[in-house]
């Protein structure tokens, strides 16, 4: 009550409370063209990727040809009395990213799986279906309304609350699959109601992933493939034999506001609410000793004290120059956080997976980065160790892969090496770097595995943020130059002078030291933006920064 008596006050003093007898007043109008819009998703590797749902075939076809390099296939799936092809929907996932704060679309899936259940449709055999809502109260509108039954008959099952398919939590697919696309280099596809789909999120196995509506997500596991056009060609069949089409089990807008108005409450918000602090059976019967401060325990493989403070004193020390540093990675254009963050399975032959195999964690109890992100030996080796990254230092190698002179290795071996040898390091791409998810792993990976520097042509904003916090120097190329123009090799050493007397958005030398003894420089753009940004890298970092001021 004290809530709402409280937004209708603010609503009323700023403007904004309708009053049905008053005119309103815009201070501009849009017009739009309501047949213009139409059913969209996104993908097949980037979420601001909107594609109009009767061309999503056409997207994923066309890359398959210019950007795969290859024709449609299938092949038999080894003990399964069916085969598998490029474009097959391998996983279709309605997850929590989307639908917590917009019922219509979880009602709209189940009124979809219930028409679709009456006619007797079921999900492909190669689909992997699964439904995890961001909150309790989806279940109990769901079987209020009789709908979850429906979404149980066509796959749909509970598997929890939260996230889980689209930041890689999806499990593996089932083993002859999985055999059926590595062995043969199938496209699988995935469509599922997030908000993310970068390359290697989802799951290792499938490369094109759609970002689609729930309803949307239950239909694309009914047909099963986004080869084929969505809206002139079937979804499946009938139990009567009969073609059955995207418009067949479509709900109207009213019958999906007809059942919201049927089976949602208030009385179902403060139920599951009241208490929602208080957690199931197993959260509380965790045995906690309470103190002021975190008891590290000594042996744990999920979390660890960090390192970040180790020799840190009360007075900075000054920030010195980058002096020959060579490059850990040289990457390309629109290098997410993804790319950069440890994400989604753990893989055993990875240094994440072999450090925890040495501390007797066996590989089905591996869980993902995700949960082990409390744990910085595991997250380090998870940096820069996405399997779609592709660093142009190896080239023709896709994975976190790095060059230690002529010896190829895993970008964490390889940091670990001039680490040993007291040698800074840098890395440098093209454009858009850090974009997606603003992920606090991804700088901090970066800063512990000795990067001391990021040069790049353009900066997403929030990780250039992220890295001046942990203290890694973010330099962009002047307009018109990049690593290309330049010319820069992975055996190049770098060094940048200065560092302790930088000031905001001023230009910087960086001095390039060729493996034959010849040097160049060229100049960038120091992005520590302010003035606050300088105190928290002359500080070594946001949290020292924040640790002194607390300790003083």
């Amino acid at each position: 009550e004290d809530q709402i008596a409280l937004t209708e006050a603010y609503a009323k003093a700023q403007g904004f409370w309708i009053d049905p007898s008053v005119e309103p007043v815009f201070t501009s109008t849009l017009e739009l063209d309501l047949s213009t819009v139409v059913p969209s998703l996104a993908g097949p590797k980037r979420p601001q990727d909107r594609v109009s749902l009767p061309d999503v075939d056409d997207v994923f076809n066309a890359d398959l040809a210019n950007t795969y390099k290859k024709a449609q296939q299938r092949v038999p799936v080894e003990g399964k009395d069916f085969d598998i092809g490029d474009g097959d929907v391998t996983i279709a996932a309605i997850t929590s990213c989307t639908n917590t704060s917009n019922p219509g679309v979880l009602v709209a899936a189940g009124l979809v799986a219930k028409k679709a259940n009456e006619l007797g449709l079921k999900p492909k055999p190669w689909v992997k279906t699964s439904l995890a809502p961001g909150s309790q109260v989806v279940t109990d509108y769901l079987v209020r309304a009789g709908l979850q039954e429906h979404l149980d008959a066509v796959g749909f099952n509970l598997v929890g609350y939260g996230c889980t398919t689209c930041i890689g939590n999806s499990g593996p697919l089932a083993e002859p699959i999985s055999k059926a696309i590595n062995e043969n280099g199938l496209v699988a596809a995935a469509v599922i109601s997030g908000n993310r789909n970068f390359e290697g999120r989802v799951s290792p196995d499938v490369r094109a992933n759609f970002l689609a509506s729930p309803p949307l997500v239950v239909a694309y596991a009914l047909k099963g493939t986004v080869i084929e056009d969505f809206i002139s060609t079937p979804i499946g069949q009938s139990k009567d034999g009969v073609d059955v089409y995207l418009k067949d089990i479509w709900p109207s807008n009213a019958e999906v506001h007809a059942t919201m108005m049927g089976c949602m409450d208030r009385a179902m918000f403060q139920a599951r609410y009241a208490d929602v602090y208080k957690g199931d059976v197993h959260w509380q019967a965790i045995d906690v000793t309470g103190s002021e401060t975190y008891s590290w325990r000594a042996g744990s493989t999920y979390v660890a004290n960090p390192p970040y403070f180790e020799g840190m004193t009360m007075t900075p020390a000054p920030v010195g120059d980058i002096v020959e540093a060579k490059p850990l990675a040289i990457l390309g254009d629109s290098i997410t956080t993804d790319h950069i963050s440890p994400a989604g399975s753990i893989k055993a032959d990875s240094p994440a997976g072999k450090w925890l195999m040495e501390h007797q964690v066996a590989k089905a109890d591996f869980n993902s980065y995700g949960a082990r992100r409390g744990h910085h030996e595991v997250m380090m080796r998870g940096t820069f160790a996405n399997i779609r990254i592709k660093n142009e230092m190896v080239p023709g190698i896709e994975g976190g892969m790095s060059r230690y002179g002529s010896d190829v290795g895993a970008i964490y071996d390889v940091a670990m090496q001039h680490k040993a040898d007291g040698t800074p390091l840098v890395v440098i791409a093209g454009k858009e770097y850090g974009t997606g998810s603003s992920r606090d792993w991804a700088a901090k990976g970066t800063n512990l595995l000795g990067v001391r520097a990021v040069i790049v042509e353009s900066f997403e904003r929030i990780h250039r943020s992220n890295l001046v916090g942990m203290g890694v120097l973010p330099l962009q190329f002047l307009e018109g130059e990049s690593r290309e123009t330049l010319g820069l090799t992975g055996d190049d050493s770098f060094t940048i002078r200065g560092v302790a007397g930088l000031k905001p958005r001023q230009d910087v030398e960086v001095e390039v030291t060729r493996a034959d003894g010849s040097s160049f420089t060229f100049k960038a753009l120091c992005r520590i933006d302010t003035a606050n940004e300088l105190e928290y890298f002359l500080n070594g970092g946001i949290l020292h920064y924040v640790l002194r001021n607390l300790a003083a």
